[in-house]
């Protein structure tokens, strides 16, 4: 900071900064003007020096009616300047940009923050004719008549996916409509996701790697945390700290309070029935380790037949592997075709009355592939399975209702989601957890014990003994707050355009070539590179700050049904940007013109 904006002791001259907010102010996109930015002299100073104990954040608090707006709160209503709710932005995006900051005066500008300007989305999205036209090409899916069954009606996959404001989109249907010419928007504007907004929430963002900020593209492994989750955690800590239930101090009664807040914040965030039916796990894994050790040891049978998909992960093939050993079941697999897509037809062939099981992912973690949901349930349940659902890589993604999909179980991982890690949901319907035999034995988990006999609660407390990770459960529940806030849809809209303009952008490197390119898919952009091993790639890419994944991402069946062992696999979240991309490409591009330096 200059001298001419500092005051003698050193500290800034708060008519100053005024001066140059305004003219910040004015230079962004939108209906900004210097009369929207508050005074001088409703800032907390005094002899134009801040104040010690003022606090300023990394987003700008909005000052309505003399009351600070605190967009922490999830019932916050957000006012436009005519009084009115803000149009065509959601209420659940309000607040997406972080807390407010402590602008609490005494008195009041004329004019207010112009909010719409702030969120995340500052316009109508101008493709929505376009979206509707998509929706109404897209087939569902019809069972053969040769079935050894009836399946009841399928709704669409679109029905499970999205709500009726959104459409689903596929790459095909951008490609063909003209959206891009040599990698750059031409025929159709992006959607106005303020992003450079959101990414102030993520500290680690902000990070410097070998020199070069920052480019986190390695989503589908983990996500980054917003500020919101690291304070949550921070608070519990600090004022909440206590094990849970069976306790009649006031800490215990906090920390009992926010670990069973979580639960309903987790249940509405998936539209489950009760909370009853959401189980605090540590991640995916043991989710579906929970599933196979209490479920399935206990009602599988010698001979009975579990169906996967090609597309699993590791986690998703082991636990059922090891019960098939021990119980003398058998493993069989849906294929896939050439871009990664399910053989519906395949998987109708392989159901029959030893059919005990399907288990499937709803977005593959090594292709992207969205697959259809909804229709493998449907079928499974006509042939009287059970289905457990991985939403491991949709959750963060792609709007969940586990009602609409009406499988039996649903497990996803919270630091998928901008949550901690070692913390992670299994819903189940309730009257088949109920029904099943606890996993691991111990406190929590119990009505009575005698050495004799021991009454186990109902669910979800018979499958969460012992102390469980209370403080990270909290943190999920922080997580989730965020996401709605933003809108699950809204995240959908704008990761999806982002993906089709990294498509695009990689599409045009000789040598590259894409793994899994199924028209309907979201988030990761595996590929393989002439004359580079994956390693290579993602060496070359960290020394330039870019964070991938390059491996076999613990799906190793479906990158060998592509010749593989490795792909470099870059994925994508919400605060990702095109800039990134652009760097990524440029760097994948020139990889060839500097091997010698890199690799020699």
């Amino acid at each position: 900071m200059s001298n001419a904006i500092n005051d003698p002791q050193g500290l800034p001259d708060v008519h100053a900064l005024e001066k140059l907010a305004n003219a910040y102010f004015s230079a962004l996109p939108g209906n900004y003007n210097a009369a929207d930015v508050p005074s001088a002299e409703l800032l907390p100073h005094s002899n134009n020096q801040i104040q010690e104990n003022s606090t300023f954040t990394h987003s700008p608090s909005a000052i309505y009616q003399g009351n600070a707006i605190d967009l922490s709160d999830p019932q916050t209503s957000l006012p436009d300047s005519n009084g009115l709710g803000l149009g065509h932005v959601p209420k659940s995006t309000a607040g997406s940009g972080g807390p407010s900051g402590n602008f609490n005066t005494a008195k009041q500008a004329n004019n207010p923050f112009n909010i719409s300007s702030l969120l995340p989305f500052e316009a109508d999205q101008p493709y929505e004719k376009e979206l509707q036209k998509a929706l109404a090409s897209v087939s569902s899916y019809s069972p053969s008549s040769q079935l050894p069954f009836n399946p009841s009606a399928i709704l669409s996959e679109n029905s499970y996916y999205f709500s009726s404001g959104i459409q689903f989109v596929t790459s095909a249907d951008t490609q063909n409509s003209g959206r891009y010419g040599n990698g750059v928007v031409t025929g159709k504007s992006q959607p106005s996701f303020n992003v450079n907004l959101i990414r102030n929430d993520f500290p680690l963002l902000s990070e410097q790697v070998n020199g070069k900020p920052l480019i986190w593209l390695d989503n589908a492994a983990t996500t980054q945390k917003p500020r919101q989750v690291i304070d949550r955690l921070n608070y519990f800590y600090a004022h909440e700290n206590s094990n849970i239930h069976r306790a009649a101090h006031e800490l215990a009664a906090r920390s009992t309070d926010a670990y069973e807040g979580a639960r309903q914040k987790v249940q509405r965030f998936i539209n489950a029935r009760s909370p009853n039916e959401i189980v605090f796990v540590r991640g995916t894994t043991e989710a579906i380790n929970l599933v196979a050790n209490s479920w399935g040891d206990e009602y599988l049978q010698q001979g009975d037949e579990i169906i996967l998909t090609h597309l699993e992960h590791h986690a998703n093939i082991v636990p059922w592997q090891l019960l098939a050993k021990k119980k003398g079941l058998k493993i069989r697999v849906i294929p896939v075709d050439d871009d990664g897509q399910l053989l519906l037809d395949e998987y109708a062939k392989l159901l029959n009355p030893r059919t005990k099981l399907v288990s499937f992912t709803l977005v593959s973690n090594a292709l992207g592939t969205i697959t259809p949901a909804k229709q493998i349930v449907a079928m499974a349940h006509a042939a009287g399975a059970k289905v457990l659902a991985d939403g491991a890589q949709s959750v963060s993604h792609i709007r969940t209702d586990v009602q609409a999909l009406d499988a039996d179980w649903f497990v996803f991982s919270g630091h998928k989601v901008f949550g901690p890690t070692g913390i992670g949901i299994l819903y189940g319907k309730e009257d088949l957890l109920n029904s099943t035999q606890p996993y691991q034995g111990g406190g929590n988990m119990i009505e009575d014990v005698t050495f004799e006999h021991t009454q186990f609660h109902q669910a979800p407390a018979r499958f969460e003994a012992g102390t469980g990770n209370i403080a990270d459960a909290v943190g999920l529940g922080a997580a989730i707050d965020y996401v709605q806030k933003i809108g699950i849809d809204n995240i959908y809209q704008y990761e999806h355009y982002l993906l089709d303009y990294a498509s695009h952008k990689l599409a045009q490197i000789p040598g590259l070539r894409p793994i899994g390119t199924a028209p309907d898919k979201t988030s990761v952009l595996s590929f393989v590179l002439d004359g580079f091993t994956t390693a290579e790639v993602g060496e070359a890419l960290s020394r330039e700050g870019i964070a991938v994944r390059s491996g076999h991402h613990c799906a190793q069946p479906i990158l060998r049904r592509f010749g593989l062992e490795a792909t470099v696999r870059p994925s994508l979240a919400f605060y990702n940007t095109c800039a990134e991309v652009d760097t990524l490409v440029a760097v994948v591009g020139g990889l060839k013109s500097a091997k010698q330096i890199y690799f020699h």
